[in-house]
């Protein structure tokens, strides 16, 4: 019997270990920094730098997370998405995610400066404004997603960064990439969970509400991550470029995303926004994979 209730208590620790970590969220900014690295990468890969990166992306976002997690706990017993995560729910306290926290960034930093001082420092820099601007100003101000855009845009450049230890053109253009397509993926987000942000005092739209004015600003920098996508084919990104048939297919990746934020204007409802939402992640994640293959095969 006690052998029983310590294996659920070891499969408890390790849910709440993924929940206050996020852990799907983690690896899917870890994939997008290892996309960054095998785009900036001159000659062979080392692999012993894309583990690094690896390792030190996942500590620098679970460490933003989980002192997210702490300065929200309050607010996240209000609302039903958030209301069972380790902290608000009482299975962690706060000082114990205080130490994963902490713990993580000391391990982050070190981690990634291993690879060169700027990778480190960018990684730094996300923790901070994540953790110290983004989250307290999520119930202030709409403009909280603008500061949290940014953060978000680091990882598919810093994986350039630490492959270059270089902050140029190319890095710039992979961070505007993902920093305007952020925009309708966190909107998409925050209009079909608007009641329950509500709830907790959150207004992720920036019009405050579900209406034509957030989905027109949804379709233009929609428009916008279509457009900054398919620079590279055109030579004016330094030595991240794109060939024809690679942007020609990003190009229409991003049409599909943009179909479905015209759905949303057109229909305003919680299921074209989740619509949207997901063809936001399919996007960003194919647009990734074919730049990444691009190079290879060209």
């Amino acid at each position: 019997m006690s052998t029983v209730k310590s294996s659920v208590n070891q499969v408890s620790l390790i849910s709440d270990f993924k929940e206050i970590t996020k852990m799907r969220l983690s690896i899917s900014v870890v994939f997008s920094a290892l996309a960054g690295y095998l785009l900036g990468v001159v000659g062979q890969v080392d692999f012993y730098t894309l583990t690094l990166l690896a390792f030190g992306g996942y500590f620098m976002v679970g460490a933003s997370n989980a002192f997210n997690q702490i300065i929200e706990k309050d607010l996240d017993v209000l609302m039903d998405r958030t209301k069972n995560r380790p902290v608000p729910a009482g299975r962690m306290s706060v000082r114990s995610a205080f130490i994963i926290a902490t713990v993580f960034t000391l391990l982050g930093i070190t981690v990634l400066y291993i690879i060169n001082e700027r990778t480190a420092m960018y990684g730094a820099i996300s923790i901070f404004l994540y953790t110290c601007v983004y989250t307290p100003l999520k119930t202030k101000t709409p403009l909280a997603v603008f500061v949290g855009a940014i953060p978000g845009a680091i990882p598919f450049m810093l994986g350039w960064v630490a492959a270059r230890n270089d902050f140029g053109i190319e890095s710039g253009t992979l961070f505007a990439l993902q920093f305007f397509w952020q925009f309708p993926h966190f909107w998409a987000i925050g209009w079909f969970l608007f009641d329950d942000y509500e709830k907790g005092g959150f207004y992720m739209l920036p019009t405050r509400k579900r209406d034509k004015g957030t989905a027109v600003q949804i379709i233009m920098y929609t428009i916008w991550t279509i457009l900054i996508s398919i620079m590279p084919v055109f030579n004016v990104t330094g030595d991240l470029k794109l060939s024809v048939v690679a942007a020609v297919v990003v190009f229409l990746i991003g049409l599909v995303m943009l179909y479905y934020a015209f759905e949303l204007f057109k229909k305003r409802t919680t299921k074209a926004a989740k619509q949207l939402m997901l063809s936001s992640v399919i996007y960003i994640t194919l647009l990734q994979i074919v730049y990444v293959a691009d190079k290879f095969i060209r």
